[in-house]
Parts: structure tokens; C-alpha cells; sequence
């Protein structure tokens, strides 16, 4: 599994401790149902997906006071390593969300469900 890409080893990313911010997570007055949620999005300079992809995750955050990151792919070999192929990348409490393309909706429901 070592030479497999790393779009094939989501299941074995889950599992992994989630990576260490270097920022501090943007966040507003959050609601019971949501205060324990962080989004990550890890993107990279000049990637048009990744700024559509920041827009959607802003937007969510915004609207249910949940606390967002950003996280640069090209200043963490970690993050590099883990989804290169994959940008940008959702992740919701450190476990993997989405990638490529973020789905408002379905983000939304991520961070409302109340059985997470």
C-alpha cells in the first residue's frame, strides 16, 4: 500500500491523529449543535477549486457560528503527502468530509447532525 495513491487510502487517513493547526480556527458564537464542530479546508495558492471550495465553507461557517480553518497544503508535508491528488479538501473534526467539489447542503448537514 505504500506506492498506492493516496486517493485510495482515505480509510486509513481516518484514523489518523488530525494534523496540528497553524493558525488559529476562525470562529463566531456558536450554537449547542454545532460548538464541538471544526472545518479544515486544505487548499493550495492559486487553486480556483480550492477558492470556490473557501467560499462554500466561509458561507456554512458563517451561517451556523461554526469555527473554520485554512490549512496550506505547500507549507504542511504531511498534508501533502496525505491528499495531494485530492485538493482542496474538507475535513470535518479532522476526518476527511469531502474533496474537490463542496456541496453546501451536505456540509450543512455534517455540522447540524445531531448523531455525529
Amino acid at each position: 500500500m505504500a506506492g498506492m495513491s493516496p486517493l485510495f487510502r482515505r480509510r486509513d487517513r481516518e484514523t489518523e491523529q488530525s494534523p496540528q493547526s497553524p493558525q488559529p480556527a476562525q470562529a463566531r458564537p456558536s450554537s449547542p449543535s454545532t460548538e464541538s464542530h471544526v472545518v479544515t479546508l486544505v487548499r493550495k495558492p492559486g487553486c480556483h477549486l480550492c477558492d470556490d471550495a473557501q467560499s462554500v465553507v466561509e458561507k456554512v461557517c458563517a451561517d451556523l457560528g461554526v469555527a473554520w480553518e485554512a490549512k496550506d497544503i505547500t507549507e504542511d508535508r504531511r498534508l501533502h503527502d496525505a491528499y495531494w491528488e485530492q485538493i482542496p479538501v474538507v475535513l470535518v473534526d479532522g476526518r476527511q468530509h469531502t474533496f474537490w467539489r463542496v456541496n453546501e447542503e451536505r456540509l450543512r448537514k455534517a455540522l447540524t447532525d445531531q448523531f455525529r
